[in-house]
């Protein structure tokens, strides 16, 4: 059949027309289905690694969230960050203002709206002590991603840090070892902790950013840049006044174990 997924009424047709019932409702293939935890409309994405150092890089960036650094426990004096750039928000300015819910009803959000801009917004997260660090820019880069450092590191504790341990991922603004000269070399007390390719669910910041997208960014409804970015810098005072670290459970162990299962799969193999 032409098609990429499977619905109830779909399955229903195609069921009747084989010949393999007289008639059947959707309603009961529905029932069928979940009584067998088969959803044929939903889907998941999945990669296999592909550096051949992922293990070690992604163990050292999880010793550092449980608190360990080649062997030793961090010190007092000692920080992680966790950072990124969460890329293109855009201010989408309704053709009419959006409708609170009231009784029986829902928030009603205009369909059509005017681009006003885009702009892109850089956060770091201390993990330990649930600290947001973040900025909004007209792009990515280089320099942007080095005025939020600048930003972080300027400020108590980090200034007279013993050691700020930066984690993030593989974008162009933090990638390879001129990254980590890069930023040593501006703040000797730093030191960059590069993920593996395809491991930014490592990365802590992500967690902040989909509560950004979920309370702050949705639906996107705003009057201009300047509303997006006072939003955004609003709710980062309102998020740590309640904020607490999270609770990160995949150790070391874990990953050991799913780079096994997955070695162990035929398919894996096949890809490596």
């Amino acid at each position: 059949m032409p098609l990429s997924r499977l619905h109830s009424p779909d399955i229903t047709a195609e069921v009747v027309a084989r010949g393999i019932v007289a008639e059947i409702s959707g309603t009961t293939i529905w029932r069928w289905l979940s009584e067998d935890a088969i959803q044929p409309w939903r889907q998941r994405s999945w990669i296999f690694p592909r550096d051949p150092d992922f293990e070690t890089k992604a163990g050292r960036v999880l010793d550092l969230y449980a608190g360990h650094w080649e062997g030793k426990t961090l010190g007092k004096r000692d920080y992680v960050i966790s950072a990124d750039e969460k890329t293109s928000i855009q201010a989408r300015i309704r053709r009419h203002p959006t409708l609170g819910p009231a009784s029986t009803r829902p928030m009603r959000v205009e369909h059509e709206y005017e681009r006003g801009g885009a702009l892109a917004y850089l956060a770091s997260w201390d993990v330990h002590r649930a600290k947001v660090f973040g900025r909004c820019e007209p792009t990515t880069g280089i320099a942007p991603f080095a005025r939020l450092v600048d930003q972080v590191m300027t400020t108590e504790p980090y200034a007279s840090a013993r050691r700020v341990f930066w984690v993030v991922d593989n974008g162009s603004s933090h990638r390879g070892q001129r990254a980590v000269e890069r930023i040593q070399q501006r703040w000797p007390n730093t030191q960059l902790v590069q993920l593996p390719i395809h491991a930014s669910w490592l990365n802590q910041v992500e967690i902040y950013f989909s509560i950004v997208q979920r309370k702050v960014l949705t639906p996107n409804d705003f009057t201009d840049l300047a509303d997006v970015e006072a939003r955004l810098v609003a709710f980062e005072r309102r998020y740590e006044q309640t904020a607490a670290p999270f609770e990160w459970r995949f150790t070391r162990s874990d990953l050991t174990k799913l780079l096994q299962r997955l070695a162990d799969k035929p398919d894996c193999q096949a890809a490596a």
